[in-house]
């Protein structure tokens, strides 16, 4: 007799090739639209594989948790304030590395780490060098407290920048560079990112001179 249900195995196989199919179109789908996301996100800078490994082997001790990244990430249209409220961005100060610390005064960790910083500013600031600090203390009295905090602690070599909308922050955030205060970006002359550290450090001490003065043999 003759089996009027034989068809179905090959029904079934087919069934299961279309999912399959499916599956490896979706999957081909969605690598073709991150390769394409990717593509669409120009570099602000070149790729700095050698000069993010200089930092980073020379990031040892109190300064082991900075990493060399060097991915092509550029901060040049980063925008902040000084004190009297001019707008600037990170390409104001082209020519210089830079060591750029984001700080609040409400951030223990931060308030801990500006002695240091400010320390290492007066050794080493120069016409190729500076210690960045810019505040994010937000609202309309943010600026205040941060100046408050400057004068009160006599922080002679930081001077008050500040952006008092978190978007610089945010920024970082949505990158993936930073996710919490205090945070460091190092950067070369043309604001191009080198080197990320999430937490504070003790800069003044031979660990954070030997970052700063691998920084400044790159610069050259």
């Amino acid at each position: 007799m003759t089996d009027m249900h034989a068809p179905e195995p090959r029904t079934s196989n087919r069934i299961r090739l279309l999912v399959t199919l499916g599956v490896a179109g979706l999957a081909l789908a969605i690598a073709a639209w991150l390769w394409l996301g990717n593509a669409g996100q120009a570099r602000e800078c070149p790729v700095q594989a050698e000069a993010a490994a200089s930092i980073d082997a020379a990031a040892v001790g109190e300064l082991a948790a900075l990493n060399g990244t060097g991915e092509g990430r550029g901060y040049a249209s980063l925008a902040f304030k000084d004190a009297a409220g001019k707008a600037l961005t990170i390409a104001d100060f082209k020519g210089k590395a830079l060591l750029v610390n984001f700080w609040a005064s409400w951030c223990v960790p931060c308030r801990e780490e500006m002695p240091a910083l400010d320390a290492l500013a007066g050794t080493y600031n120069s016409d190729d060098f500076m210690v960045l600090p810019i505040n994010l203390d937000i609202g309309e009295n943010g600026l205040g407290k941060a100046e408050q905090f400057l004068a009160e602690n006599q922080f002679t070599h930081l001077p008050l920048y500040a952006d008092n909308s978190f978007a610089a922050f945010d920024r970082l955030k949505q990158e993936a560079v930073a996710v919490g205060l205090p945070a460091t970006l190092i950067l070369d002359k043309n604001g191009c990112e080198l080197a990320v550290l999430q937490g504070p450090a003790e800069w003044n001490t031979p660990d954070g001179e030997a970052v700063v003065k691998a920084l400044l043999g790159l610069a050259g």
